[in-house]
């Protein structure tokens, strides 16, 4: 049975970095100063709704979707206080949408473009599949980039109504895919998201790590963890199918 390899998308396949991380970095470079923790709340209040509505999403490309989250998160911010009010108002909401949005894509299609040239290398040797947490447009995305001619499954949670970390959702790629757990390795820049319910399946798992784990962190990398790397390149050496 040929090996598989399955990829989370964002923070992964994308960009490696989260997408919060990567928001608040372009809405400082845009002039809106706003702290990590009140941008969580903004971006957790923006994905969940950005799930609620996923209906509307079905069509949206990469640059419609990201857009749709930032109208969202600024609306949120901007509720949140005088001071964010203030600090929205003064830039205008649709110019921070527009600049913050660009300047996310443009680093966004980087990244899948880099991507697309080591999921090309890698698909001569495995069956290669993304299950990601996203909005039911992700195929539509993944075409957009190039990359869905290369991927043998796409297991988008709010299409299958199944969201990480519940197992289920990787049990259906493997299922779909015809594939053992032991001959199939999740790659993810998320511990409990990803690689935790991956290797509870008796997968294999890549950590996709985006910084030094906190104090907290490597004690669960260490009980989740098979393989930590620094860059998807990485993935081309790692020998983990024996034989």
């Amino acid at each position: 049975m040929e090996a598989v390899i399955l990829f989370d998308f964002g923070g992964t396949l994308d960009w490696p970095c989260h997408w919060l991380d990567r928001f608040l970095a372009h809405s400082g470079a845009a002039g809106l100063e706003v702290d990590r923790a009140t941008l969580d709340h903004a971006f957790k209040a923006a994905t969940a709704f950005g799930y609620r509505t996923a209906d509307r999403m079905r069509e949206l490309n990469l640059e419609a979707t990201v857009r749709y989250h930032l109208h969202y998160q600024l609306a949120v911010l901007r509720e949140r206080d005088d001071r964010m009010r203030a600090a929205i108002d003064k830039h205008g909401a649709g110019h921070l949408e527009a600049v913050i949005g660009a300047s996310f894509v443009s680093e966004s299609r980087a990244g899948l473009a880099a991507s697309r040239t080591l999921l090309e290398r890698l698909a001569e040797r495995y069956r290669l599949g993304v299950v990601s947490n996203f909005y039911g447009n992700l195929d539509r995305i993944l075409a957009e980039c190039g990359l869905l001619p290369l991927l043998a499954f796409v297991a988008d949670s709010s299409r299958l109504g199944i969201f990480k970390p519940d197992p289920r959702i990787f049990t259906t790629a493997l299922n779909a895919l015809g594939a053992r757990p032991a001959s199939t390795m999740m790659v993810g820049d998320s511990l409990s998201k990803d690689c935790a319910p991956a290797r509870a399946l008796g997968m294999r798992t890549a950590w996709l790590r985006h910084r030094i784990p906190g104090p907290d962190a490597s004690p669960q990398a260490e009980t989740v963890v098979d393989f930590t790397i620094d860059r998807l390149a990485e993935l081309q050496h790692l020998k983990w199918i024996e034989g």
